[in-house]
């Protein structure tokens, strides 16, 4: 039977890339693996994976009756439809241990750095397999990507090896201007509808027992939402009540600031000073020095809502 090797819902260049590299690695492992996404490619994994000559991942959403693997998440708010219809095999992941849980043991790789495909450069040594130039390609965009071109509070030095290595083998080399080429891609805004820019990077979450949304634009000037941030605002309000959400929330995150504006849409806005220690002005707040929603953000809220 095939393995699907899948990320989380909404794609973001990691969990694409990282499902392709994991897929190669476990098919030259001797299990037969695919690659699959749970909604289109933003602008930024198609961008890298045109660069590459790489296929999107097949479209999939419901583990029913399948055999998966799991990369760069392991919460079911995140994860595929009826997970627990299908067979759980493996779990690649940088981020928090989520709420997956499985009847038998399974293979579990999660290390405390700033992208997935920083984990999967150290199982492809692990087990000795040679990486594809192209796979290396995708898996250092992914590693700029998600670590911000390394500015980000999540990125290790373990990151940036990974990076350098992956990027000898692609034959990349100047990792700074592909980085910079990357977020000027992923800041193309023009004709995007607002919602598919609300939901392009964002994750549901429980916290405390409240379904909270977080989502997240990087951009190289928050200037270039101007035009744009009210009715951001106002979707974030429509897709609170169409959720049942206790709170929405919606980065927008300049990486040459390094700060974040935050919108937000709350049942209770005061959650935002008992976890940052900033109260909003009205809808939004300022977060100097916050640009990863990962560890930056969620642990923040996750304090403040048990407060």
């Amino acid at each position: 039977m095939t393995a699907y090797v899948v990320g989380h819902k909404s794609p973001d260049t990691d969990s694409v890339c990282a499902a392709i590299a994991l897929a190669d690695l476990k098919s030259k492992l001797g299990v037969e693996a695919k690659p699959a996404i749970q909604g289109v490619l933003n602008p930024e994994s198609k961008f890298v994976l045109d660069k590459f000559g790489l296929d999107a991942p097949e479209l999939l959403t419901d583990a029913e009756g399948r055999d998966i693997f799991l990369v760069d998440h392991s919460d079911l708010a995140q994860s595929l439809d009826n997970l627990n219809k299908g067979e759980l095999l493996g779990i690649v992941d940088h981020h928090k241990v989520g709420d997956v849980t499985t009847p038998n043991p399974i293979w579990v790789w999660t290390w405390p750095v700033g992208c997935t495909c920083t984990v999967l450069k150290n199982m492809y040594d692990f087990y000795k397999v040679e990486i594809p130039k192209n796979i290396a390609g995708i898996m250092t965009c992914a590693i700029l990507s998600d670590t911000v071109v390394f500015k980000s509070a999540t990125c290790t030095e373990q990151d940036r090896e990974a990076a350098e290595a992956l990027a000898g083998i692609a034959g990349l080399d100047d990792l700074q201007a592909l980085g910079v080429e990357m977020f000027k891609v992923k800041s193309a805004i023009e004709g995007t509808p607002v919602r598919e820019l609300v939901k392009r990077d964002y994750k549901d979450f429980d916290m405390s027992g409240n379904k909270v949304g977080i989502g997240q634009l990087e951009v190289v000037d928050l200037s270039l939402l101007d035009g744009v941030k009210e009715d951001l605002a106002k979707d974030i309000a429509s897709l609170k009540s169409e959720g049942a959400y206790h709170s929405v929330f919606l980065l927008l995150t300049d990486i040459m600031k390094e700060g974040s504006e935050m919108l937000l849409v709350s049942d209770d806005p005061s959650v935002v000073e008992k976890s940052f220690g900033k109260a909003p002005s009205g809808d939004r707040v300022w977060l100097d020095g916050v640009m990863s929603r990962k560890k930056q953000v969620v642990p923040n809220f996750e304090k403040g809502f048990a407060a």
